[in-house]
């Protein structure tokens, strides 16, 4: 393929890649910033979703109005996203708006935190709390993950809570944004159609201004404690279970052999888990999925039943991890390398996939990554990695939730 790899720092070490593809007719381009829930501190739990927000209330420079009309004008697709490790604000356009996107995208990630935006924006927030709370799925989620990760910063709530999101000071976020969102916790990806030396030359410009600031990131031991509970939500007719069991972080090279358990195990159509629930009608829905992290990783299995199933539907979930070591077959790893290869060349047909992908592995591990390598590592697993991963990490879940509704007797 015609798609090259290029890297530059300025001195204040903020970090430029690029997969320059000059065949392609659209760029994509993001500022990543390494940090996340997991860096905040307990009392400040949301700060770093709050803050995405702010971003785009407007800066020094621009209003918020005035920074949605400037995306518009150059016919961007625009967006953000918070996670446990990460924040994003990437653009895709055309190349020849490039310039002008990334302009814009250096300064609102100057934000000007005005404190009437900050009070007004806090609702906002406090709305999508609410909001969140009606998705079953989502409690039960945020329920399981506090249980499996305990005191570690991982088991924190990306959106935050009433309490702490309500109490929060717009000075202790402007804190947080000196401490965090500095040149050397920064990363810019770009992928498409790019002159690279001149967009080396244009964050020079537009981002050599801003400081450094040396941040770190704690690794407290995890405690991997046992644990099953069931909470109960008004109004829930179904039941809702959710599983987690440690697995390798993002920075091991099992977490390939780790994906490709986890869809063996419960992918979408044609995994274990489909066949012995799904279509047997005793689940509507049945999945497994693998998530590293920096230092951790969890393996996590869901399945939404009546609640006069949820033990049958259990045991076969037990049933399905214990047997999976021992008697998967060929077929079950092909079918399950054909998903992945698939959904990994779909992301790679665009731009923003390819930034996307090349951005989070850098942040995680600091290496780029070409999609036909991960392609030639997928391919690489077979029948005995599957066992061997499935030995190393087993599935059996350390954190077993569950949902119910409030007039369900459990025991």
């Amino acid at each position: 393929m015609s798609v090259t790899f290029r890297k530059a720092t300025l001195d204040n070490g903020l970090t430029i890649i690029a997969e320059v593809d000059p065949h392609a007719y659209t760029t994509a381009a993001g500022f990543w910033i390494s940090t996340g829930a997991r860096d905040e501190k307990p009392d400040l739990m949301g700060v770093s979703h709050y803050l995405e927000h702010m971003m785009f209330k407007g800066s020094a420079n621009r209003s918020a109005e005035e920074v949605n009309r400037d995306f518009d004008d150059l016919g961007a697709i625009n967006n953000a996203f918070t996670s446990a490790e990460m924040t994003a604000y990437w653009i895709h356009l055309l190349p020849e708006y490039l310039e002008s996107g990334v302009r814009v995208l250096a300064d609102i990630l100057r934000p000007a935190l005005r404190q009437e935006d900050f009070d007004s924006e806090k609702q906002v927030i406090l709305e999508e709390i609410a909001m969140y709370e009606d998705q079953p799925f989502w409690v039960l989620y945020e329920h399981a993950m506090s249980r499996f990760y305990g005191e570690h910063p991982l088991a924190h709530r990306v959106l935050g809570t009433r309490e702490t999101v309500g109490g929060m000071q717009r000075d202790l976020m402007n804190d947080y944004f000196q401490a965090r969102y500095s040149s050397d916790n920064t990363t810019l990806a770009i992928a498409g159609a790019v002159d690279f030396d001149a967009v080396v030359s244009l964050v020079e410009d537009a981002c050599g201004e801003w400081k450094p600031s040396n941040p770190s990131r704690t690794h407290p031991k995890i405690d991997l404690a046992r644990d099953r509970s069931t909470i109960k939500l008004p109004g829930l007719n179904q039941a809702y279970l959710l599983m987690l069991s440690d697995a390798p972080p993002a920075e091991s090279i099992d977490r390939y052999a780790a994906g490709m358990t986890a869809h063996t195990l419960g992918g979408s159509e044609g995994s274990r888990l489909y066949w012995s629930l799904v279509e047997t009608g005793l689940a509507e829905e049945a999945q497994s999925s693998y998530d590293g992290r920096d230092g951790a990783g969890e393996f996590a299995t869901w399945a939404v039943c009546t609640p006069e199933s949820i033990t049958k539907v259990e045991d076969l979930i037990h049933s399905e991890i214990d047997s999976l070591s021992s008697n998967v077959e060929q077929g079950d790893v092909d079918r399950a390398r054909a998903r992945i290869a698939t959904a990994a060349a779909l992301a790679a047909e665009k731009p923003l996939g390819r930034m996307n992908r090349m951005a989070a592995t850098w942040l995680r591990r600091k290496e780029y990554i070409s999609i036909e390598d991960e392609m030639k590592h997928i391919d690489a697993i077979d029948v005995d990695l599957i066992r061997s991963c499935a030995e190393k990490y087993p599935l059996r879940p350390k954190v077993v939730s569950i949902a119910v509704g409030e007039e369900v007797e459990t025991g």
